[in-house]
C-alpha cells in the first residue's frame, strides 16, 4: 500500500474537527505499547472483519465504541468506524462485503493513524 497516499488521508481527515479530537490517551496508548505491533495489527484484523467488512454488519454506524481499545478509537480518527464513513472518506460502497484487499487497506489506515499519533513514543514489534 501507498504510505503516502494514506498519510495524505490522514492529514485530510485531521482537518476535520470531529476526527482531530481524537488522540490514543492513557489505557489505549498504554495497550499498544504493551502488547506491540503485531498484537493491536491483529486486533485490528479481526474486529474489521467481524464489525465492518460484512456487506450490512449488525448496527452499523453504532457498531464501534468511541474507546476502549486502540484500534477502536482509530476506526473514529480515521472514518474507519462505519460503512457510512468508509463509503465518504475512503470511497469504498456499502452494500457488499470488503474483499481482502479493502481489509488490509483499512487495517493499515488505522494502524498508520496509531503509528503516527504515537510517534513520539516507540512501539514495540
Amino acid at each position: 500500500m501507498d504510505r503516502d497516499r494514506i498519510d495524505a488521508r490522514l492529514d485530510a481527515l485531521a482537518g476535520e474537527r470531529f476526527r482531530a479530537k481524537f488522540h490514543l490517551r492513557g489505557r489505549e496508548a498504554a495497550l499498544v505499547q504493551l502488547r506491540g505491533r503485531e498484537a493491536i495489527r491483529a486486533h485490528a484484523e479481526d474486529l474489521i472483519a467481524k464489525r465492518l467488512a460484512p456487506a450490512f454488519p449488525y448496527k452499523d454506524g453504532r457498531q464501534t465504541p468511541y474507546r476502549g481499545h486502540p484500534v477502536f478509537v482509530a476506526q473514529h480518527a480515521t472514518a474507519t468506524c462505519c460503512r457510512s464513513c468508509l463509503e465518504r472518506s475512503h470511497d469504498i460502497a456499502r452494500g457488499r462485503e470488503l474483499d481482502s484487499v479493502e481489509r488490509a487497506y483499512v487495517v493499515e489506515v488505522i494502524w498508520r493513524w496509531i503509528e503516527r499519533d504515537l510517534a513520539p513514543t516507540r512501539i514495540p514489534a
